[in-house]
């Protein structure tokens, strides 16, 4: 009896041993983030060369926005750019449009010996499928002149569609101004992970970043910084580093952003901030503000009590602003801000406490509440929506509003159940501008604070369990936030962004059930070959912290 128990436990072992190869092995062998839903392996490889041609189905002339992308790649990569035929068979990449695939960004990708094949609902969903194709190539692709006669592409087949429509990431250059062609670094990473919208913070009390040509004193006034705190805001002793910051983007450059933008399918959301976090508009313009007084542009960090007056000189000032800021950016949604406004101001003014009394609000929440809808109404009668920081709830909710949760899940919660739509991106979770180990600020560059692992990112479940299946639907999706308080060079955004945002991808994209962290770090280790390979400075910290046996959804949907 022994000897047969021993027998069954070799026998075991070896199973369990063969079974954690085979793993190993798909984890590298497919090395997709996020999670595809459906992944059926395949034996063999298919050889992309200078030969293969790219086959547009009749249904599909729509598709050359993503499959030149993919031309574009390649030709960077290998030296030969990949031709469009009608009627070849062999050597081939085909896409194709299918109606029945019920997702906009849904994908079928298919890869044999003899070619790859690509069907999609709509172009986007091809550029997604390619972004797949792309992390199933060697992360050699991703360099320039690299000289790859073939690119093996393991066979494979692919059934995909995300979780979430809104899959997004923040970049605060407000606090930190970082050049356009940065930018545009950063929206191909997001690409690269299907996030597809990009939250860009704008202005604040520490600069104004977005040329107004209606208020030129924004670009020469309110886009610079005399000097900016040296050390964290909580030190006790201030220093500053005595050097001008600053710098705005222009007009023609931003258009130009959205154009690059959209030709990798994300879209760009602006971010204008009202009625709070205004102290660089008032140092341009200090009439707008509630008291005579000389503003400057802030250099230092925190809650400032500087806030907009609430009369129609503002109005009309914001209204302009957003009038250029439409011309600029198609988004249906516009961010108008509306957190951390301090009312200290608004209880002193007198024209603020008549308003109050002439509308019959109930204070000044109630006075944010009429600013916003104000805010709304306008937007609304220029065909956009606006989304707001969940402080936008306090005094009443502007009708057609969409609140992005952040102190915690409480509002999205309370905006779900009004019917409200609402983009979960609590500090708990999904600030990357929080500490990736224990240690903080002894092991780490310098950062606000806070402890927001890559396996707590991983965890994250943007549908709380409290809400009814209806109100679940009001979630559109999740997004991470990258303040740059404490974050001045490219180079550490990319500290901070990478890889947390690789698991930001798979929360907003593969259902509950398929996603588990062990995998997922299986599976970044060689996916991250491809951020070397674009020499991306992303943070390691990962690979020294000890996964939890597994990734609790307790509070799955």
């Amino acid at each position: 009896m022994q000897q047969t128990l021993s027998k069954f436990f070799l026998l075991l072992t070896a199973c369990l041993v063969l079974a954690g190869a085979a793993y190993a092995q798909d984890a590298s062998r497919y090395a997709i983030i996020p999670k595809p839903v459906k992944l059926t392996p395949a034996k063999g490889q298919f050889k992309l060369d200078a030969k293969t041609q790219i086959v547009l189905g009749s249904s599909a002339p729509d598709l050359k926005t993503a499959t030149d992308f993919l031309v574009n790649l390649v030709e960077n990569s290998a030296g030969y750019k990949l031709n469009y035929s009608a009627g070849a068979k062999k050597n081939t990449i085909t896409f194709a449009l299918d109606n029945s695939i019920t997702n906009d960004e849904g994908y079928k990708l298919d890869v044999t010996k003899k070619g790859i094949k690509v069907t999609s609902k709509t172009a986007k969903g091809a550029f997604l499928a390619i972004q797949t194709l792309r992390q199933l190539m060697p992360a050699a692709i991703e360099q320039k002149n690299a000289g790859l006669k073939k690119i093996e592409v393991p066979a494979v087949s692919i059934e995909d569609a995300p979780r979430f429509a809104y899959r997004g990431m923040m970049l605060d250059v407000a606090r930190h101004f970082q050049p356009i062609d940065f930018v545009k670094r950063y929206i191909d990473l997001l690409a690269f992970y299907k996030i597809n919208t990009f939250h860009f913070h704008l202005t604040e009390d520490q600069g104004w970043r977005i040329e107004i040509k209606k208020y030129p004193k924004l670009q020469e006034i309110a886009a610079w910084r005399n000097e900016t705190l040296v050390g964290h805001s909580r030190d006790k002793e201030k220093n500053f580093d005595g050097k001008r910051h600053g710098g705005y983007y222009t007009q023609e450059e931003l258009k130009d952003l959205v154009k690059y933008a959209q030709d990798r399918f994300i879209t760009i959301i602006p971010e204008i901030e009202m009625p709070g976090h205004s102290r660089a508009a008032l140092a341009a313009y200090p009439e707008l503000g509630c008291k005579d007084s000389t503003y400057t542009v802030a250099t230092t960090w925190g809650v400032f009590k500087d806030i907009y007056c609430p009369n129609e000189n503002t109005f009309t000032f914001l209204e302009d602003v957003l009038t250029e800021v439409m011309a600029i950016f198609p988004s249906k949604y516009i961010h108008i801000g509306g957190d951390e406004a301090p009312k200290d101001a608004w209880k002193k003014s007198a024209y603020a406490q008549g308003l109050i009394s002439y509308h019959g609000l109930k204070d000044e929440h109630g006075l944010q509440s009429y600013f916003i809808r104000r805010m709304e109404k306008f937007l609304n009668s220029k065909g956009r929506a606006i989304i707001g920081w969940d402080e936008i709830l306090e005094g009443g909710l502007a009708p057609n509003a969409t609140v992005m949760s952040w102190r915690g899940e409480k509002g999205g919660i309370a905006a779900a159940k009004e019917r409200h739509d609402v983009i979960m991106t609590p500090n708990s979770h999904l600030y990357f501008d929080h500490y990736q180990t224990k240690e903080g600020r002894k092991a780490e560059p310098l950062a606000i604070g806070g402890f927001s692992p890559l396996e707590k990112v991983y965890s994250y479940n943007p549908v709380p369990a409290v809400l009814t299946p209806e109100e679940a639907k009001h979630v559109l999706g999740v997004q991470a936030n990258l303040w740059t308080e404490y974050i001045p060079t490219k180079e550490h955004v990319e500290h901070m962004a990478f890889p947390r945002a690789c698991a930001l991808a798979e929360v907003a994209w593969t259902p509950v059930a398929a996603k588990d962290y062990a995998d997922f770090t299986q599976r970044l280790g060689q996916n991250l070959k491809h951020l070397d390979a674009l020499q991306v400075n992303y943070s390691t910290y990962h690979q020294n912290q000890p996964a939890a046996a597994s990734v609790s959804q307790a509070n799955s949907k």
